[in-house]
């Protein structure tokens, strides 16, 4: 029985692969079609198999071609959460004959469109008909340095075609060296310098093979082409995020700093980069690597972006890839931008038909395509440990049943360690990007797909299904959410600031690669592609630097902390279903420890209406609270006279942190924040403070109404905390707005009390 059922499907779908291509050759179009489920007779297991025979029996008296097609063109798509129904290739009588089945609602073209790789713009709304790109000409003669390692100034995303000549302003080059001339560098790729010395001078017997700035690792290309790259078409992974590639500011222009070399690393270098870059006139820095664990007097990074910020550049940092754990975060900076990883709305997905037609959808990365369309045979093996077992499936999918915990880790690891041919994995667990790029055909399924595939499996004897891959789906929800390795705060060098900053697009990013770095591998064969797909607080930190481009292309004369906040107080701090930011380490929502105020939204932050300034005098300030020594703050500031008669751990910041010691006498603890806030919106203007409830704390703004006189107006509050010193949670969050009464303005800052240690790096005395 089973054989017939897989025999009748088999002809099915011969015969919509034969209508398809007999509509395509007379001249067809695409249409959506929606259907009533609730139609649907009893005979068909599921939707998709009844789809399919509804676009099958309406094309009987099509005229059949004998020529075979990919599997690919059988179908468009059939829908299950977004619609019910599909989408498919018709012409205008076939169409008018699938209006008269059983269970049709309606149909409409399915106008062309052009899908974007990278996506992420598109996902933070950027768009040329408003917002920021239009009013920062897309960052136009904004310059973004990059310290990382290294690009590959061949790819399409440093084309120059279209832009003017390269700003007065910058005093860069572009060195030469190994594999790299001056020639390479243009109007997009304006500077490339490298730094080896200090790796050379720690390794003098060492011998770095590419000692120029041209990319072997691929991590620079990727995030400076995520910054700032050009537009490319046809761009894609192996088929996946097919679209046109851009970087969040287009027209800005690229200054590579190569800091970081396959033979290794020295933090001289990295200083020696960031000073160069300062020297050279950027006007953003992009810094995806970080140090833990070091207090800001020997973090180099934490040194050289002072220097820039009393430059007026704006620095952009990764948060670091120890999450989901608690105070794991670097570039803890103050006066830093730290960028926590976040999702986009965007699935890579393959189909599996199984035998008996039902078609089901799993994520995936796999690059190849050997499998498609053709049957193999699915063999249960359970928990799938057993590489012994496994070794012995041969050319057969291997179907590894769902078990809690860390399992899906071991069933991978086993799988690659008995050299499977193909996989199906069940989990339910949210946090599968690691498992999407296997070296075999694999898929991932959940629950409740898996029980389909699962009851398949044991009603017949010789379950079979093929797999189809290079599938990409947009409008995942919810999305953002929080990416489990995201590194969560507070900061250990200074816990009394409030970080991760703000969380960005830093999950499966599509950027530029070099075309001779391996971006995939199936069996022991290297694939690679002029794109690739990355994950990790190093890709959102790239998106928010190409966004400061924008805000400062838009404001020049904004400070690095008033772009900053212009971010901070606009930010989405619910996903795209009006719910609460979710955090996939931990399935819950997130705290500000994991996003910091929210995901960025650039046209907001374009009008932030008020914003938190801050300038060099308040970090002094702040490291003065600190207790470090004058050399200690001499060593981050550059100078011997810091005043240190007004220490203060309370930095204008554009967000709350406050510390109750449960462990103290007492029994109420209460904090209070001093802030001023300067107007930048509508010239006459009043905001009311709203703040939402806290559990089991008393928070309030005084005074809780601003009127402001004119532009650049300041006003200042305070912040009121209290509560028992012993928290009903030992993290409670909430936010303060000021909304501005008869206008479009609201400023929101997260809350946060903790019941943590708020235990720093000791100065030394």
């Amino acid at each position: 029985m089973a054989a017939q059922i897989h025999f009748n499907v088999c002809i099915l779908l011969i015969t919509i692969s034969q209508f398809i291509f007999t509509s395509l050759a007379h001249g067809t179009d695409s249409y959506i079609v929606h259907m009533d489920l609730s139609a649907m007779p009893k005979a068909y297991s599921d939707h998709h198999s009844w789809y399919l025979a509804t676009l099958a029996s309406r094309t009987e008296e099509s005229k059949i071609s004998t020529t075979t097609i990919p599997s690919s063109s059988k179908i468009i798509y059939t829908y299950t959460n977004a619609m019910h129904g599909f989408s498919a290739v018709l012409s205008d009588s076939e169409l008018e004959s699938i209006k008269s089945s059983p269970g049709y609602v309606s149909s409409f073209r399915d106008v062309p469109v052009k899908l974007d790789t990278t996506h992420t713009f598109k996902f933070l709304d950027l768009n040329s008909n408003y917002g920021a790109w239009p009013e920062s000409d897309y960052g136009k003669d904004v310059i973004i340095g990059v310290i990382d390692t290294g690009v590959w100034p061949e790819s399409k995303s440093y084309d120059d075609y279209g832009m003017a000549p390269i700003p007065s302003k910058w005093k860069g080059t572009c060195e030469i060296g190994t594999q790299f001339n001056s020639s390479l560098c243009n109007k997009k790729l304006i500077g490339a310098r490298y730094f080896s010395k200090g790796l050379l001078a720690r390794h003098p017997n060492a011998t770095i093979a590419m000692n120029s700035a041209r990319d072997t690792d691929g991590h620079g290309t990727h995030t400076s082409s995520t910054a700032a790259g050009n537009y490319v078409d046809n761009a894609s992974y192996f088929g996946y995020a097919y679209g046109t590639a851009r970087g969040m500011a287009p027209n800005a222009r690229v200054a590579m700093y190569k800091a970081l070399f396959d033979e290794g690393s020295a933090s001289s270098d990295i200083l020696a980069a960031i000073d160069q870059a300062i020297e050279d006139g950027v006007d953003v820095l992009s810094i995806s690597l970080g140090l833990d664990g070091v207090a800001f007097f020997e973090d180099p990074i934490a040194i050289s972006t002072f220097a820039a910020l009393e430059k007026g550049i704006f620095v952009s940092t990764s948060a670091g890839n120890e999450g989901p754990y608690l105070e794991t975060l670097h570039n803890g900076t103050p006066w830093v931008l730290t960028v926590a990883a976040g999702s986009i709305d965007r699935e890579y997905l393959a189909y599996i038909t199984l035998g008996n037609g039902a078609v089901i959808t799993g994520q995936t990365l796999y690059p190849g395509n050997s499998t498609s369309g053709q049957d193999y045979n699915i063999l249960f093996k359970g928990a799938c440990h057993n590489d012994t077992e496994l070794k012995e499936a041969g050319e057969n999918i291997v179907l590894c049943q769902f078990e809690s915990g860390d399992a899906l880790t071991e069933q991978v690891y086993a799988c690659v360690s008995a050299n499977v041919s193909a996989a199906i994995f069940i989990t339910n667990s949210s946090d599968l990007g690691l498992f999407l790029q296997t070296s075999f055909p694999a898929l991932l399924l959940n629950p409740q797909d898996g029980e389909t595939i699962l009851n398949y499996v044991d009603s017949n004897e010789k379950a079979k299904a093929s797999f189809e891959y290079q599938k990409t789906s947009l409008g995942t929800k919810p999305a953002p959410k929080v990416a489990a390795y995201s590194s969560r705060g507070p900061s250990p060098s200074c816990p009394f600031v409030l970080k991760p900053d703000i969380l960005g697009p830093g999950d499966l990013v599509l950027a530029s690669w070099p075309s001779n770095v391996e971006a995939a591998r199936v069996g022991s064969t290297e694939y690679f592609s002029d794109f690739n797909l990355l994950s990790g607080t190093s890709m959102s930190c790239p998106h928010l630097a190409g966004l400061a481009a924008l805000l400062k292309g838009a404001h020049r004369d904004w400070s690095p902390a008033a772009i900053r906040s212009a971010m901070m107080t606009t930010a989405d701090f619910l996903d795209n279903t009006n719910s609460p930011i979710q955090d996939i380490g931990y399935n819950q929502p997130a705290t500000p420890f994991a996003t910091g105020a929210g995901h960025v939204n650039p046209n907001k932050a374009l009008d932030p209406g008020l914003i938190y300034d801050v300038n060099a005098l308040d970090y002094i300030n702040l490291l003065c609270a600190l207790n470090y020594t004058s050399k200690q703050i001499q060593t981050v500031t550059r100078t011997g006279t810091n005043n240190c008669s007004s220490p203060s751990l309370d930095l204008n910041y554009p967000s709350f942190i406050a510390f109750f010691d449960a462990s103290d006498s007492g029994v109420l603890a209460q904090q209070e924040f001093q802030r001023t806030v300067t107007n930048v919106g509508d010239e006459i203007s009043v905001y009311e403070a709203k703040i939402t409830p806290m559990d089991g704390l008393v928070v309030r703004a005084v005074p809780d109404k601003l009127v402001f006189k004119e532009k650049y107006d300041k006003q200042s509050y305070k912040l009121v905390v209290q509560g028992p010193r012993k928290l009903k949670s030992s993290i409670i969050h909430g936010s303060i707005s000021w909304i501005q009464v008869g206008g479009k303005h609201v400023v929101r800052s997260p809350i946060l009390v903790t019941n943590l240690s708020s235990d720093i790096l000791p100065g030394d005395d």
